[in-house]
């Protein structure tokens, strides 16, 4: 997989942390695409570098080039394969000319520009899809995705805030435009953006329940707090969400993850088992695997030793590969077009 977003930087012992925030409660709350719908294993925000919706999943899926020099950008493709795509997507150009509006067309031409690497070339119909579905804001926040891998910081600012206008309490611009706040050294804007959420949230949810979902914002707060090494804060948000929703895994794992980071594995080890009871029966192995690299012992290398002569403790796990979602950092892949391709 590619992130397309990646700036090869990633948060200090926190991607496992990272994983909390997208699972919602002993179920996904939520019907949605499987970008968002991660695993527990898999790291939903990379903080230094905010790579959540891979542009590019779709481009490996036919090819899987193993040169280390290739890019998101420019995946090697055969010369035959590279052809082949590159009449698909005249094909898909001229039909889009003559119907603008036919999803189809312009679905399959977003495919085959993402697949040829071809970013810049994908925003025209990002944006044209963006405008025919303004209620399916996956194509929204793959246009911001695409603009901020381009460059557009501002762009990608701008279309985050748009769709958090008309839907405030969309997750994914949350996270997208907080991912790209921290990303711009810029956590102070990211804090004040969840906040502010969060203390809209009881009468938005009012008017209609279930627009905010304050748990996962709440989560995500606490990671903004946690990546700033402000874990008074980062706890204290997590104990409020253990207050609040007793029957979710999520704040105390999340919390036991912090404690954990900050050394304190015994406080941390009732959280991770209290995590793992609450855990729906798809995530339990994962959290259990979680509890137990974060508080076994890690056998020190051979003549080190830690500063007390003990053996270091284990390092928070990283993020697992396994299962990933098509996401440029995690996003959906493009929709597939339904019809055949015209340049066929």
């Amino acid at each position: 997989m590619v992130h397309v977003l990646s700036t090869g930087k990633s948060l200090s012992g926190l991607k496992s942390f990272n994983n909390v925030i997208r699972v919602r409660g002993s179920v996904v709350s939520q019907k949605r695409s499987p970008w968002v719908n991660l695993v527990l294993v898999l790291a939903i925000l990379a903080f230094v570098g905010f790579s959540m919706i891979p542009l590019l999943d779709i481009v490996l899926s036919d090819n899987s080039p193993s040169s280390e020099a290739t890019t998101a950008s420019t995946p090697i493709l055969p010369a035959q394969k590279q052809a082949e795509l590159e009449a698909q997507a005249r094909g898909y150009e001229l039909v889009v000319q003559r119907e603008p509006q036919n999803p189809s067309a312009l679905r399959g031409l977003l495919e085959t520009r993402l697949k040829l690497g071809d970013i810049q070339g994908a925003i025209p119909p990002l944006e044209q899809m963006a405008k025919l579905n303004p209620d399916q804001t996956e194509y929204s926040v793959l246009l911001a995705q695409a603009k901020q891998q381009l460059g557009d910081k501002e762009g990608a600012a701008q279309t985050y805030r748009s769709i958090l206008a008309s839907k405030p309490g969309n997750l994914d611009a949350l996270e997208g435009l907080v991912g790209l706040y921290v990303q711009q050294k810029r956590p102070e804007a990211a804090i004040g953006l969840l906040q502010d959420t969060l203390k809209t949230a009881t009468p938005i949810n009012d008017m209609k329940p279930g627009t905010v979902d304050v748990i996962s914002v709440q989560l995500l707060l606490g990671l903004v707090y946690a990546n700033e090494k402000r874990y008074t804060e980062a706890i204290a948000i997590y104990d409020e969400a253990i207050k609040t929703n007793k029957q979710d895994f999520r704040p105390p794992l999340a919390k036991a993850l912090i404690l954990k980071e900050q050394g304190k594995v015994a406080e941390a080890k009732p959280l991770f088992t209290t995590a793992a009871s609450l855990a729906p029966p798809k995530y339990k192995d994962q959290v259990a695997q979680l509890a137990k690299e974060a508080t076994e012992p890690k056998s020190a290398s051979p003549g080190q030793e830690s500063p007390n002569g003990k053996q270091s403790p284990a390092s928070p796990p990283s993020a697992s590969p396994n299962n990933q979602p098509a996401s440029p950092g995690n996003a959906p892949a493009a929709p597939k077009a339904t019809a055949d391709s015209p340049g066929t």
